[in-house]
This record gives C-alpha cells, structure tokens and sequence, in this order.
C-alpha cells in the first residue's frame, strides 16, 4: 500500500483516495458478507464503508494501517446492518413447503454457515485472524479490547468450531 496516496487523500485528493478505496473493495466486500449474509446487504454496507471512511479519512493517525482501519469500518457497518435486520420479521416456517424448501442428502456445512453460530464479537475475531491474517495483538489493537479478551474470544469460537464441526459432520 501507498502510503504517499492515503496522505493525499487525507489532504483532501479525491482521485487518491479512490484509488486506495478500490484496492480494497473486493476485501471489503467478502468480509461484509460472511456477516450480513446476502449480496445485497453486502453491497449496502461497500457503500456505507466507502461513504464513512471518505467522511473520516482525517481520523487516521497511522497512513500505514490504512486497510486495518477500513476493515474495522466495515465490521462495524456490518454490525449495523445486522441490528436493522433483527427488526424485520422473519417468514414462518410453515410457509416455506409452500414455497419449495430443498431437502439436502448430505449434511453439508459452508464457511457462512459456521461463522453464522458465532456471537458478533467471536466473528470479528476469527475473520481478523484467519482471512485478514492478523496477529492476536493487532486484533486487540483493531476491535480496541485487551489482549487476553482476544485470546479469550478466539479459543472460545475456535471451540465452538470444533464442537459444531463434530456434531454436524462428524469430524474429529
């Protein structure tokens, strides 16, 4: 990363601060939708982080953890969508035989599905270290709590994992 282009696009350079926005909006996506859940909440939440950190380029201290900042946006976003959706009022169950459910043969789990048993804080936490590649220092840094506490969240939904893992799939 440029870090020559985020200091002009903190002085106030539009083209510069595309550019960077643009190296990492695929990130930002992935990471929006392994929370949210659906492409369309994702692409909202793309557009809020791109809106928030334009409006808040001046905030950054470090030019360096500029991608650290704009993930920490984007959970935080994410978060949001997550709260505005628990108010809409979910199908009844019933309805969806009449809708066409599909049965699956197998039992068959996806990453989304496993990262959909973990509490908000869990998922910061194992996305941070596992798909942005963050030491547990630099996620205590990002999500602003005690080191320990991100240990402790990280061996907590790393047992979750497991224990879901074993009793869906059978793994060991």
């Amino acid at each position: 990363m440029n870090i020559r282009l985020v200091k002009k696009a903190q002085k106030g350079d539009d083209k510069a601060f595309l550019e960077l926005y643009q190296n990492f909006e695929e990130e930002i996506y992935r990471t929006a939708y392994i929370y949210v859940k659906n492409k369309d909440d994702a692409l909202d939440v793309v557009q809020d982080v791109a809106y928030q950190s334009f409006k808040k380029i001046n905030s950054l201290k470090n030019p360096e953890y500029f991608k650290t900042w704009l993930i920490r946006i984007t959970i935080n976003c994410s978060i949001n969508v997550i709260r505005r959706n628990k108010k809409v009022i979910p199908l009844n169950p019933n309805y969806e035989t009449l809708l066409g459910k599909e049965e699956e043969s197998l039992p068959l789990l996806s990453l989304q599905e496993l990262m959909g048993i973990l509490q908000e804080d869990e998922k910061s936490v194992i996305l941070l270290r596992f798909y942005h590649d963050r030491t547990i220092k630099e996620i205590s840094d990002i999500l602003d709590i005690p080191l320990g506490t991100a240990k402790t969240i990280l061996y907590r939904a790393l047992n979750k994992l497991r224990k879901n893992l074993k009793e869906v799939g059978g793994f060991e």
